[in-house]
Order: structure tokens, then sequence, then C-alpha cells
């Protein structure tokens, strides 16, 4: 396997999307996704947005503040309906320093040749919100974690 996990990608858009991004090739990256491109974020629905265009404007700010950003895949999965579950995970440098790090899944709908649809599943990478026994608790106490009142 390649550094950036290319060889789980089947041939199509999605590859091509993703070696774009990892040569900062923002033209040929928004080439991938159809005009009318859904993207659909559940865990953050005011982040879904309609439209290759958003795509453009999110893909230049990330490219512009982290010179550095590199995309992996790690796992792919592929269905009967145009379906590519990618797992990935990507990672660049902030221009005061601080590395940015984000993993997850994105569900692509692939429609002829282009990069329809996705659900989006990517959240920054963080060590500090402790084990599952501290998940576990926040979820059940809130974030104070106490559960006495404030």
């Amino acid at each position: 396997m390649d550094a950036s996990g290319m060889d789980h990608l089947p041939e199509g858009p999605v590859q091509r999307m993703v070696a774009a991004a990892n040569r900062h090739d923002l033209d040929a990256m928004v080439q991938e996704f159809a005009e009318d491109y859904e993207n659909t974020t559940p865990a953050h629905p005011a982040r879904s947005f309609q439209g290759s265009a958003q795509v453009r404007k999110n893909w230049s700010a990330l490219f512009a503040g982290m010179p550095d950003l590199s995309l992996t895949v790690h796992d792919v999965a592929t269905g009967p309906d145009g379906k590519v579950w990618m797992e990935w995970s990507n990672r660049g440098t902030r221009a005061d320093g601080s590395v940015s790090s984000a993993a997850g899944i994105s569900i692509l709908t692939v429609r002829g040749d282009k990069i329809a649809a996705a659900h989006f599943y990517l959240e920054p990478v963080e060590h500090e919100s402790g084990d599952a026994d501290a998940a576990v608790s926040m979820a059940v106490r809130g974030a104070a974690g106490s559960g006495e009142p404030s």
C-alpha cells in the first residue's frame, strides 16, 4: 500500500479527487464533483451544503491555510449502488505551527463519472477527552461530568 492509501480506492472520481487533493490541484479536485453535489453532515447539520462551488471555497481555504495538508485513505468499501464508503484522515500544519488532524468516514455517491453526494463524518482528532469510561460518563452526565447542578 502506498502512503496515501490510494491503492484501496476504485478507479474513478473518488480516486482522482483524493489524488488531486494530495497534489493541491484545486481545479482537478473540484472537477470530480457534480455541480449539484449534495453534502450532508449528520453530526453538524448546519454544515451541510449543496453545490461544487462550496467544495471549491472549502478546499481553497484548506489548501491556503495548511500548505502541507495531506489525505490518507485507510480503507474503502464499495456497493453496487454507486456508493463508496471511505475511511480517511487528513493532517496539516496551520500558519501558527499547530497541527490540524481529522479522521472519519465519508459515504460518497458516484453518479456517472462524478461525485454526486456525500454523507460526511469527519471529526478533529483529539487526545484530551479521556478514555471510554470518561466518554460514557460525559454522555450520561453532560459536559460538567459531576452530576451536580451548576
